[in-house]
């Protein structure tokens, strides 16, 4: 069976992705075959790209997906054709109209979550979910600042920090996206174009500083991140849109306030599956009861080069997609 697909044969910029059509892999015992509804397109697909992160070529982008399941393998005892189904911790391969996958890296959707917003915040959603309630535990009247508050992860992010109990300050690179963040969860925005942010984060915190960084933004921000931090604060840098961070030499930790850095990764913090449908019924919770789902970004999955340029130039707000029809 044939798909039509995003492929990359080599890495490079955006002119890389190619609009194709590739055989689909043999249904195994364990795995399904799902036509995608929806596709989530993130940052991590542009270090793929890149090769910022390496990936074996030539492969199919894209971590993210939901959609409906057409067949399932001899030993599949949970999904069943018709199931509404979705993911976000396969190794790539997303990009695509059809596609077969192991069945214990699938969730359920419920009837309440649409395809297109599924695809928009799972990821981002479990993401979030691991960095408030497990790389660091916020508790009520933490001060955290987050990075790329406007973004995918960022808006989700802001939203469930504040149902929380924290004060939220977000940076963000123009006035709408200031005003943008301050609809979804934060306290205070910082224009990182026009303001110090560390003069501004101590102006805040009346020289405090706060309690946890979230950085998804890397070689740009590391050094006014650790500024930023009261003692004991936590730095966690969970992404590298401007680039891989300079290593922290281990003394400049402990001359800032005996500080903590961590750089997690969701496949780490989902990679069993009680852990994944744990998190995920965490979100779902969240989603039902308090968080609004911002898709800015619409695409279809032909027009992929277009998503990767617009999240490149930083220039995107909430979640970005891609169709498959």
């Amino acid at each position: 069976m044939k798909s039509k697909c995003i492929l990359i044969n080599k890495t490079g910029g955006s002119n890389v992705l190619e609009y194709t059509d590739v055989e689909l892999n043999e249904l195994g015992s364990n795995d399904v075959l799902i036509k995608h509804k929806a596709i989530g397109v993130n940052y991590i697909d542009i270090y793929h790209r890149t090769g910022v992160n390496p990936v074996d070529l030539p492969f199919i982008p894209g971590l993210e997906g939901s959609g409906e399941v057409l067949e399932v393998g001899v030993d599949v005892k949970e999904f069943f054709v018709g199931d509404r189904v979705a993911y976000c911790t396969a190794m790539s391969g997303g990009y695509s109209e059809y596609r077969t996958i192991d069945v214990n890296l699938l969730i359920k959707v419920p009837s309440f979550i649409s395809f297109d917003n599924i695809a928009a915040i799972l990821l981002k959603g479990l993401t979030a979910e691991y960095l408030v309630h497990r790389a660091y535990r916020v508790t009520h009247g933490d001060i955290v600042l987050v990075h790329a508050a406007a973004g995918g992860v960022g808006t989700i992010l802001c939203q469930w920090l504040k149902v929380l109990g924290a004060t939220v300050i977000g940076t963000v690179g123009s006035d709408f996206k200031s005003e943008y963040a301050k609809k979804h969860g934060c306290d205070y925005t910082i224009n990182y174009k026009t303001e110090n942010v560390v003069n501004a984060v101590k102006d805040i915190t009346s020289n405090t500083g706060v309690a946890v960084v979230y950085d998804s933004v890397g070689k740009d921000t590391l050094n006014s991140s650790i500024k930023c931090l009261s003692p004991f604060g936590y730095l966690i840098g969970y992404g590298n849109a401007s680039g891989i961070p300079d290593p922290i030499p281990p003394m400049t930790l402990a001359q800032h306030g005996s500080l903590f850095y961590t750089r997690p990764r969701l496949a780490d913090y989902c990679f069993k599956r009680e852990d994944l449908l744990r998190s995920a019924d965490s979100l779902f919770k969240f989603y039902n009861n308090n968080l609004q789902v911002e898709i800015g970004n619409i695409f279809h999955l032909k027009n992929a080069k277009d998503a990767h340029d617009a999240i490149s130039k930083r220039i995107t707000l909430g979640s970005t997609i891609l169709l498959t029809s």
